[in-house]
C-alpha cells in the first residue's frame, strides 16, 4: 500500500513539473513585458504630469462652472483624471451630497482601474518563488535516485533545472516587486491629487448652487 502511494505522489510530482516550467516562463515574460510598460507609462504618462496642482486649486476657486472645466482641459492631468473631473463637473441638478456620493464612486473607479493594473505583477511577486521553489524540488527526486545509482549526466540535468527554476522564480518576483511598488506610489499619488481637485470641484458647485438658490 504504501509503495502504490509513494509512487502515485512520485508520478504526479514529475508530471507537474512541466506546468511548472510553463509557468514560470509566463511569470518572465511577465516581467519583461511589465518592465517595458512601465518605461513606455514612465515617458508618456507620468512624465508629462507636470501639473501645478496648488495654482490649478487657486484657480478654481476664482473661476466659473464653466472655466473650471477649461482649467481642467488645459492642465498636465492624465487624461482618465480629465474625464472624471469632467462627469463630476457635468452632473446637473444634483444636490451637494448627491455629488459627494457620485465622486466617492468615480474616485472608487479610479482606484479599482489603478489596483488592477498591478494585478500581474503582485501575483508574480507572491507566486513567482513558489513556482521556482517547486521547480527545484520536482527534479531532485530522479536526481537523487541517479547518484545512487552512479547516474551523474541525470544528476547533472536535474540539478540544473532545480537551479534555472530558482533563478528563474526569484529573478521574476524581483523585477515585478519593484515594478510594483513604483506604480503604486506613481497611482496613490494620482488619487491623491484627483481626490484634493474634486474636493475643491464640490465646494465650488455647492457655492454655484447657493447663490443661484439666492438669486431666485
Amino acid at each position: 500500500m504504501n509503495s502504490l502511494l509513494s509512487n502515485a505522489l512520485h508520478m504526479v510530482g514529475q508530471a507537474l513539473l512541466i506546468p511548472c516550467l510553463v509557468v514560470l516562463m509566463a511569470f518572465m515574460a511577465i516581467s519583461v513585458w511589465e518592465f517595458g510598460g512601465i518605461i513606455v507609462e514612465y515617458f508618456m504618462e507620468h512624465r508629462k504630469l507636470k501639473a501645478d496642482i496648488p495654482t490649478l486649486i487657486k484657480n478654481i476657486a476664482t473661476s466659473s462652472r464653466e472655466d473650471i472645466g477649461k482649467l481642467i482641459d488645459e492642465s498636465a492631468l492624465l487624461y482618465r483624471q480629465k474625464k472624471a473631473l469632467h462627469a463630476l463637473l457635468e452632473a446637473e441638478n444634483m444636490s451637494k451630497t448627491s455629488l459627494t456620493a457620485l465622486a466617492q464612486r468615480l474616485l472608487a473607479n479610479e482606484e479599482d482601474y489603478y489596483e488592477r493594473a498591478t494585478i500581474l505583477t503582485d501575483l508574480t511577486v507572491k507566486l513567482g518563488p513558489v513556482f521556482g521553489l517547486l521547480g527545484t524540488l520536482i527534479p531532485l527526486g530522479p536526481g537523487i535516485v541517479a547518484l545512487g545509482q552512479g547516474d551523474t549526466a541525470t544528476l547533472s540535468a536535474s540539478l540544473g533545472v532545480a537551479f534555472d527554476t530558482t533563478i528563474a522564480g526569484l529573478i521574476s518576483a524581483a523585477v515585478c516587486y519593484v515594478i510594483s511598488g513604483i506604480r503604486k506610489r506613481w497611482y496613490n499619488d494620482y488619487i491623491i491629487t484627483i481626490e484634493t481637485i474634486m474636493i475643491n470641484i464640490l465646494e465650488e458647485v455647492a457655492q454655484d448652487d447657493k447663490k443661484f438658490r439666492h438669486q431666485e
